[in-house]
């Protein structure tokens, strides 16, 4: 008799396998056959695609019609706005529509999050234009190339990412620098789309020869597209307004085409869409030039950093709301497949949407299912009803995307780090500078840079605080703080708020003697709070050493409290005692204190 392999067990099933080490006889066969090797299989099948285990316990009666409404709610909305953003990305509307059905599938198996929708977005399509328009020299067999290219990269390098469990990118990009640079892609988005609007032909690409040709193109703005562009703004702000279950952006595209149908405003001039092919092409690997693949990889890195960055704040603020958890490394995997995914069926980058989300989980989807639902209604669209998107205006989609622009905009973020911390209000419009006047491509360059630096200057350069009491309050406090807090006399409690390691050793050194020397003649104790202190090196020794000789040829005692376990093992890894840096230790603070009053 064969070998009997049963698969399809839920994790609680495989885990009882596990404990129970259940056996089952087959008819008919001498021996018991073990479960085991097909539960494991099973097993590594669901940790390795989340979303097949869900699905594989979908409740049919209760979801599915709320996953299909919601479903049919996400197309309604990717519909338009992936029409739109393929025009922003520079391809063709077919292409649009083909980066939302692959993209789904793949995140509905491989994502963690079950409400969360992948399509394209403004950001990763001002880059991926960026990135592509100067190696395809304006052919455009070859930009479609690149473009599905540069996915394919970026979907490759985020599972490179998994694999070295680098999701902790996602926190890199701090919300100031992610703030400017998304302000800055919204900034150039709309100047990009004014031409669109007002009916005439913008070539430049850099914001200042960019604003002069817009500023001389006005007298040769075309009155029948500006019409157009009314008329959708009108659409727009009513369907808001009123209407707001009704997808805004879809409304636009719908009635602004019936108006030039009806109206035949392509005889007046009013520029149009171009005829979309039905069909669903098949699956195919891009082919480009060899030499356009180092500059292929260098976009895909960034971009690949910007989608999953944004992505994950929308998956992880939509987990807040619902109640569940994302795996960051998990969906690092996600981003990867969708985008391999969108690569092979002809599409372009995908990323995390927010307006799509909220749509699914507004119209009260709770599964991957809504996603599914989602694809395969554009898919339908794709084989049955491409005609009439053929009379859809270019103005219609500029102000489909000049709305998504103002959606990035976050003025409300800007006016909040004016209010905690002018550094951080200053470090954001940096950044939106940088986006706006070199590109989305070197604007990832200089919000990568700027991390980078306000991270090594956080470290390298900590805060420092002096410990005193305050009458009335118990406990220790910050005298920079607390103005009411005094330093206790002959005591220093010097808190140093970093890791003590080669590159701020020495500047924990010179703050610390600067502390011993304003404290006057009187100090007898300099004790250092190592609770902050996460980690030492022996560049951390060294300096400890050097200051506890310092301060004893003051007639000053080093004493360290808090963290002392740590501060001990530590010392010992690397073969030095604690009593060369200090013969005092206490486990806490007010255990030093109290040492020091008791002498």
């Amino acid at each position: 008799m064969p070998a009997l392999v049963v698969a399809g067990l839920s994790p609680w099933g495989v885990a009882a396998y596990k404990q129970t080490r259940l056996l089952i006889r087959h008819p008919g066969c001498r021996n018991p056959i073990m479960l085991k090797v097909g539960f494991q299989r099973m097993a590594s099948l669901t940790s390795l695609m989340p979303g097949l285990a869900a699905l594989r316990n979908y409740r049919f009666g209760n979801d599915f019609s709320r996953d299909l409404f919601a479903g049919l709610s996400v197309a309604a909305v990717a519909l338009p706005v992936s029409i739109a953003y393929a025009e922003l990305a520079g391809l063709s509307p077919a292409v649009g529509l083909y980066a939302s059905i692959g993209p789904l599938l793949a995140y509905a198996l491989f994502g963690t999050s079950p409400q969360l929708m992948v399509n394209p977005d403004a950001a990763s399509c001002a880059i991926l234009a960026a990135a592509v328009a100067p190696l395809a020299g304006g052919d455009p067999s070859l930009y479609l190339s690149l473009a599905t290219a540069l996915t394919l990269f970026t979907g490759v390098l985020c599972l490179l990412a998994s694999a070295f469990r680098l999701g902790a990118m996602a926190d890199f990009l701090s919300k100031p620098i992610l703030v400017g640079f998304l302000n800055g892609i919204a900034l150039s988005i709309f100047l990009g789309q004014i031409g669109k609007v007002l009916g005439f032909q913008i070539d430049a690409s850099r914001i200042l020869p960019k604003l002069l040709e817009i500023v001389s193109s006005l007298p040769t703005t075309h009155l029948p597209t500006v019409l157009v562009t009314l008329f959708s703004v009108a659409v727009l702000l009513v369907v808001k307004r009123f209407v707001a279950r009704i997808p805004a952006a879809l409304a636009v595209l719908v009635l602004s085409a019936v108006v030039v149908k009806l109206f035949d405003l392509q005889s007046l001039g009013v520029a149009v869409l171009a005829p979309v092919p039905a069909g669903l092409p098949l699956p195919s690997l891009p082919m480009v030039p060899l030499e356009t693949i180092p500059k292929l990889l260098a976009s895909a890195a960034g971009l690949a950093l910007v989608l999953f960055t944004s992505g994950t704040i929308t998956s992880r603020s939509f987990a807040s709301r619902g109640g569940y958890d994302v795996d960051v490394d998990r969906e690092l995997v996600a981003y990867g497949a969708a985008n391999i995914a969108a690569s092979l069926g002809g599409g372009f980058v995908v990323t995390g949407a927010d307006s799509r989300t909220a749509m699914a989980v507004t119209a009260g989807g709770k599964t991957q299912v809504t996603g599914l639902v989602a694809a395969a209604m554009i898919a339908v669209v794709l084989l049955f009803f491409t005609g009439p998107l053929q009379f859809v205006p270019l103005a219609a989609l500029g102000v489909v995307l000049i709305s998504a622009a103002l959606s990035l905009l976050d003025f409300s973020s800007l006016r909040q780090f004016w209010r905690m911390d002018r550094r951080e209000f200053g470090l954001s419009l940096v950044t939106t500078a940088g986006v706006v006047a070199v590109g989305s491509i070197n604007g990832i360059l200089v919000a990568v840079t700027l991390a980078i630096v306000r991270f090594v200057k956080h470290t390298a350069r900590p805060s420092v605080e002096l410990l005193g009491k305050e009458k009335g309050l118990p406990g220790l406090h910050s005298i920079d703080r607390h103005t009411s807090a005094k330093a206790i006399p002959g005591l220093v409690l010097f808190r140093f708020n970093a890791p003590l390691v080669f590159f701020n050793a020495d500047h924990f050194k010179q703050c610390a003697l600067k502390a011993a020397k304003a404290s006057g003649e009187d100090l007898r104790w300099f004790v250092i709070d190592t609770i902050p202190i996460s980690e030492i090196d022996i560049n951390g020794v060294v300096v400890l050493k050097d200051l506890k000789q310092r301060l004893a040829s003051q007639n000053v005692q080093l004493v360290l409290a808090g963290r002392q376990s740590e501060f001990v093992t530590r010392m010992r890894q690397m073969g030095e005692p604690t009593e060369n840096v200090s013969e005092l230790t206490y486990p806490t603070l007010r255990q030093a204190v109290n040492a020091f009053h008791g002498q």
